[in-house]
């Protein structure tokens, strides 16, 4: 009688294990990636995020690029400042040139070197191949109410004069 269940406890257990070994070959390379990109993002003193329209993800609060700036200034004044940045695609935003730009306006201005997730490859930005772009403030667009579409600043309707 115990040689039956432990032999079923054994045939469980190998069961068991060849379904893990079956499903761990599914996920293979996305689990590679992961712990690759996990172990390059141990290597950088800070990590940043891409937002949109040009903001930033530091520290999970959205910055814009002068407030981004603003932080490197700080971290600069207490001496703290990263040798090395990585920047990332966020949950919401890709990497985009204006995100490139900004970025490699901070190299200049704080002369630390940037790294930034190209499709899984690590490429470091470089502030004259990348054209810097001053730092500059988010606004958000500006809507228009619906009475006041066309018409002139005077409160006119767009008329021939």
């Amino acid at each position: 009688m115990t040689r039956f269940t432990t032999m079923f406890h054994r045939a469980g257990a190998a069961l068991l294990l060849g379904s893990l070994l079956v499903l761990g070959g599914c996920h293979g390379s996305s689990v590679k990636e992961q712990a690759a990109m996990t172990k390059a993002q141990n290597e950088f003193d800070t990590t940043l995020k891409a937002y949109k329209s040009g903001q930033f993800l530091v520290d999970g609060a959205v910055l814009s690029a002068l407030d981004t700036g603003s932080h490197f200034a700080y971290l600069k004044d207490v001496g703290k400042l990263p040798k090395t940045v990585l920047l990332l695609p966020s949950d919401d935003s890709k990497i985009r040139k204006t995100h490139l730009q900004f970025m490699a306006r901070m190299v200049l201005d704080y002369g630390f070197a940037v790294y930034y997730d190209d499709d899984g490859e690590l490429k470091k930005i470089n502030p004259v191949e990348t054209k810097a772009r001053a730092l500059e403030d988010y606004h958000a667009p500006v809507k228009m109410n619906d009475e006041l579409q066309g018409k002139d600043a005077s409160g006119r309707t767009d008329q021939q004069y």
